[in-house]
């Protein structure tokens, strides 16, 4: 049982580890995309667009 058990115990903690490290890309991730909006509104100048 002491030979198995740590071996279970390091497996366990790299999967938790492995874990919380996705969560937290994750969660960044989000951020990011939810404060920027998807297109700037144009800018009221009052002339005219000039197109090519």
């Amino acid at each position: 049982m002491t030979d198995s058990f740590p071996k279970k115990a390091a497996i366990a903690g790299a999967i938790g580890s492995a874990a919380v490290a996705a969560a937290l890309l994750y969660v960044n991730r989000r951020k990011k995309k939810g404060n920027e909006p998807d297109q700037l509104p144009p800018i009221p100048s009052g002339e005219k667009p000039e197109t090519d």
